[in-house]
């Protein structure tokens, strides 16, 4: 059996196998196993049901559409039982259905397509004139939306414009309302920009229909703005102003100078900012001429003034030298601070002060800053003055301390209140100088008599005329230059008067004195040799012209006199003083009969004439060598000669006149020299007789 079986299965095995492998067998296998429950199945099967249904005619029946091309279709009424097999009621539309099922389907698919092509060309001839009067709309829609963008585009731009100038940006108004204390070029950009925009608000304001809203709150805004820089610029100039504490910090920057131009324009504030300054800068001068004087500068050099406080004049320049220095230094920081161009002047000319409002700020802040000064410096100096006793010390700082005064006014002013201080302080130093001066006179006229008795100017007039010349000499030292004469005469005037003064009354008191002690000492010869040493000593300087000339106007009046009184000694010495009172005398009687004129008289006065024409007196007259002046003497000795010829030339005439009722007139004139020549006798004295002959 199992032989019999085995020969069978395995046939059925290659069966299957064989199946498997067969495409129909496959399909066939594949359709009996498909469902048609599903819903896509089934509605595709009545979609192909009614491809194929039977054409219906006007009275309900089915018609075919395609007869000339498909033929007829015959009706498929697919039913699908409950176990779901397909039935099919035309087996001949089946298989034609099957057959040109893809063919169908596409011509079904171009009817349908033709049909939606007729039906869209109806709704595209629609739309298309929908579309055109819709466009016509749109375009005339656009073009207006196209101005009106336009338009608003201009409006934005203008607002934008308006905006931009009217209005800070917003860095600028953070700038300006910021709590902190930084100031640089974008905040004074900010403030110069809000100052335009309120400036341009006033103007934007001025039309016909007058302020407007928008005007006021641009005003407002940029006004509370700049207001608020305003405090800042305040604030920040007083912090910086209390970092200048010492001369190295004297900078002015260009940001600090900007800001003091903004704060000119409120004085209120400038003036606030200000007083910070002043006091920053009071207190540190003072504080700085404290430790100059007491502990000198760094490291100890410079060395403390206070260390030269026994040289009077050494002290006194050293403080005065320091406050200058400090002047000059104050007033170039004050002009870098308020913007002022240096006037390029030289050191001690004169300043030219203008009234601006730059200049009243200057001058005010240098007062307030020298103001603690004042006190310490008058001190000083007014113990230093009062402490001299020698009368060339105190002119020395008292011409100290005017040098310094007139230089320091030249710079400060002479209404500052440091002006002031010096002026008191030179007016004291030179009265306590004239003090000293008149203290010198009084002891030079009660110089006592000295015992040689002499005709030389005393020691007493000695030492005097060198505290003169000494005073002259400082005088000189201390011009500025470029000063006029009448300057220069009136600098040493009231000095000069009073030195010279006292020593011609001392050496005319003298003169006297001497005079009545002994009665033939030459009071001429001494007067002459004192106002001739004074005049040696000052007629060499320019400024002492004047009181040259009036002690030159003495000197010659003197000199008058003493050649008067030189030719009366030659006519006594020479006898010959009687015959010349002789001729003089008016008388009717032949003077020949008179005293000294009678021929025994005159011919020993000729004699004794004669004799002194032989001593060495007619070129060195003893009793002018005591003259200092021996240009003087010999000019005085000379006059006295001229006229000694025209006395002899008249005694001659005298003689030779007929009606004197001489006899032998030439015998008594021919035998003395100079035998009655006159020729002889000038060549005898050396002298030059002019036609304008002098008389006794």
């Amino acid at each position: 059996m199992s032989s019999s079986k085995l020969p069978s299965t395995s046939f059925e095995n290659r069966a299957k196998s064989s199946a498997t492998r067969n495409p129909i067998s496959l399909r066939l296998y594949k359709v009996l196993g498909t469902s048609y429950n599903e819903p896509a199945i089934r509605e595709a099967l009545e979609t192909l049901s009614e491809l194929y249904g039977a054409p219906k005619t006007n009275k309900g029946k089915a018609v075919d559409h395609e007869e000339d091309e498909t033929g007829t279709l015959d009706a498929i009424e697919a039913k699908v039982s409950g176990s779901g097999r397909l039935i099919s009621s035309g087996s001949g539309t089946a298989a034609r259905a099957r057959k040109g099922l893809r063919r169908d389907a596409e011509l079904k698919l171009t009817q349908g397509s033709q049909q939606f092509l007729r039906a869209f060309q109806e709704v595209d001839k629609m739309f298309c004139k929908s579309i055109l009067m819709g466009c016509a709309s749109l375009l005339d829609q656009a073009g207006g939306l196209r101005s009106a963008r336009h338009t608003v585009s201009e409006q934005q731009a203008t607002v934008n414009n308006f905006l931009a100038r009217f209005t800070l940006a917003q860095e600028e108004a953070e700038s300006l309302q910021s709590r902190d204390s930084i100031i640089d070029a974008q905040f004074l950009r900010a403030m110069h920009n809000a100052e335009q925009i309120i400036a341009d608000a006033r103007l934007l304001m001025t039309g016909e229909d007058g302020p407007t809203k928008a005007g006021v709150d641009i005003i407002t805004t940029a006004s509370q703005q700049i207001e608020q820089g305003y405090d800042k610029l305040t604030r920040w100039c007083s912090l910086e102003f209390r970092q200048f504490v010492k001369d190295a910090l004297l900078e002015v920057t260009p940001i600090m100078r900007e800001a003091i131009k903004w704060l000119r324009k409120k004085p209120e504030l400038l003036s606030e900012a200000l007083s910070s300054l002043s006091q920053t800068r009071q207190s540190t001068l003072m504080n700085a001429f404290m430790d100059a004087l007491t502990r000198g500068g760094p490291g100890g050099l410079p060395r403390p003034i206070e260390i030269h406080a026994h040289d009077p004049l050494r002290y006194v320049g050293d403080m005065l030298a320091w406050v200058h220095q400090c002047i000059a230094g104050e007033r170039e920081f004050l002009e870098g601070l308020f913007g002022l161009k240096g006037d390029r002047r030289m050191v001690g000319s004169v300043r030219k002060f203008d009234d601006s409002e730059e200049e009243g700020w200057i001058r005010e802040l240098m007062d307030k800053a020298f103001e603690k000064l004042r006190y310490p410096l008058k001190t000083r100096v007014r113990q230093t003055v009062r402490s001299q006793e020698s009368c060339i010390a105190s002119y020395k700082v008292a011409n100290l301390l005017s040098f310094y005064n007139l230089t320091m006014r030249r710079t400060i002013g002479d209404n500052a209140a440091l002006s002031d201080t010096l002026n008191e302080i030179t007016d004291e130093a030179y009265q306590i100088f004239y003090d000293t001066v008149e203290a010198q006179a009084r002891s030079l006229a009660r110089t006592l008599l000295p015992d040689d008795q002499n005709a030389q100017p005393p020691v007493a007039l000695l030492d005097h005329t060198q505290v003169l010349r000494e005073m002259i000499l400082v005088y000189k030292s201390s011009l500025m230059g470029g000063e006029s004469e009448d300057e220069l005469r009136k600098g040493f005037q009231s000095i000069l008067d009073l030195m010279v003064d006292a020593a011609v009354n001392m050496c005319l008191s003298v003169s006297d004195a001497r005079q009545t002690q002994r009665p033939g000492w030459d009071n001429d010869l001494f007067v002459l040799n004192c106002l001739t040493h004074l005049l040696n000593v000052i007629r060499s300087f320019p400024f002492a012209e004047y009181k040259a000339k009036e002690l030159q106007t003495d000197i010659d009046a003197r000199a008058e006199l003493l050649i008067t009184d030189h030719l009366n000694n030659i006519l006594r010495d020479t006898s010959l003083a009687e015959c010349v009172n002789v001729c003089a005398s008016n008388t009717a009687e032949p003077i020949s009969r008179i005293g000294a004129m009678q021929s025994q008289p005159l011919s020993l006065a000729l004699r004794a004439f004669a004799v002194w024409l032989s001593t060495p007196d007619v070129v060195h007259p003893s009793r002018l060598v005591p003259l200092l002046d021996r240009r003087l003497a010999e000019n005085v000795h000379h006059a006295a000669l001229h006229s000694l010829v025209d006395v002899y030339e008249r005694i001659c005439a005298e003689v030779r006149r007929p009606e004197n009722k001489y006899e032998a007139a030439n015998t008594i004139l021919g035998a003395q020299r100079p035998f009655g020549n006159l020729s002889a006798l000038k060549q005898i004295l050396g002298v030059e007789v002019t036609s304008a002959s002098r008389q006794p």
